[in-house]
């Protein structure tokens, strides 16, 4: 069921809880994400896992759900032979598992329709990278059908997420300026920078003054990059910050696996929240249980409050 109030009204009351990272929850439900497609593929083979992804999610406290569609794309699918009435029935699909999940929810779930960078398509690590080689008109051209597809399943927000250099943002705000739909914006940083190199003033303000982007902020990053970055997405666009940075663990490229301790600890929300932190989750190694205390930790604040 589709929320009463536009999740814009709900940032201009207060902090709204993003959920987790959805690849490892299906990891943790014993799916097998190796294949290019990563989650995406569960769109075509097995929906009730990322139904279920999503419910745990919803069961934790989230109030966002973000759609199985960042890898999803055309091209993508097409190396696979789904041909794209396929695929177009494939990223509705997204939307849908993330609302049905959300279901008749005492509380509002909005559901964000996941548009993952180019990178994400190259399954090559090159979306922590950027600077493809294309145009910001290439990148339009690429974009656009899949959030085409995605607005006319009528999500709540567009999730422009994972982008790492300032072309890919130009290209994306341009590529859904028909589509009818709010988005937010995410950077993913290292420090003070684009993955690509860019200040992150200088890419923040891209959004500035664009009135069908809600919120921008940064993702799939390290946790303590998210402190200073906040304050700067805030002061070059006056916009609502989003933040949902990973656990702090490294991937091992080598071993193909996880590596270090997770720095994810809600009690640095706070410095967020005050620096203008509006839609607070997390990305990759987040999973519910961290998702859960970062919920009661906001519970209780608002209740100390009132």
């Amino acid at each position: 069921m589709k929320p009463t109030r536009s999740l814009a009204a709900a940032l201009a009351e207060g902090t709204v809880v993003l959920d987790g990272g959805l690849s490892n929850q299906l990891r943790s439900q014993g799916c097998d994400l190796s294949d290019v497609l990563w989650s995406a593929r569960l769109l075509a083979e097995d929906v009730g896992q990322i139904r279920e992804a999503h419910a745990a999610y919803v069961r934790a406290g989230a109030q966002v759900l973000i759609t199985s569609s960042y890898q999803a794309t055309y091209e993508g699918f097409a190396q696979r032979g789904v041909g794209r009435d396929e695929v177009g029935v494939l990223l509705a699909r997204s939307v849908e598992l993330a609302r049905e999940a959300a279901g008749p929810a005492e509380r509002s779930v909005w559901v964000a329709a996941s548009v993952g960078p180019y990178g994400a398509m190259l399954a090559d690590g090159s979306e922590y990278r950027g600077r493809y080689g294309l145009s910001v008109r290439e990148l339009e051209r690429f974009h656009r059908p899949r959030i085409e597809a995605l607005a006319a399943a009528e999500p709540d927000v567009l999730a422009l997420e994972t982008v790492s250099d300032v072309d890919e943002a130009e290209a994306l705000l341009r590529a859904v300026g028909g589509a009818g739909t709010p988005v937010w914006l995410t950077y993913s940083i290292a420090g003070e920078r684009t993955r690509a190199g860019q200040p992150l003033a200088e890419a923040f303000a891209v959004a500035a003054g664009n009135d069908q982007v809600l919120a921008v902020g940064v993702n799939c990053c390290e946790p303590g990059d998210v402190d200073r970055a906040v304050a700067i997405a805030a002061e070059a666009t006056g916009k609502p910050v989003v933040a949902y940075p990973n656990s702090g663990e490294r991937w091992d490229a080598e071993k193909r696996d996880w590596t270090g301790t997770g720095t994810f600890d809600t009690g640095r929300v706070r410095g967020w929240q005050e620096a203008g932190a509006r839609l607070v989750g997390g990305c990759c190694r987040v999973g519910p249980d961290r998702i859960a205390a970062l919920a009661a930790d906001l519970d209780g604040r608002a209740g100390a409050q009132g």
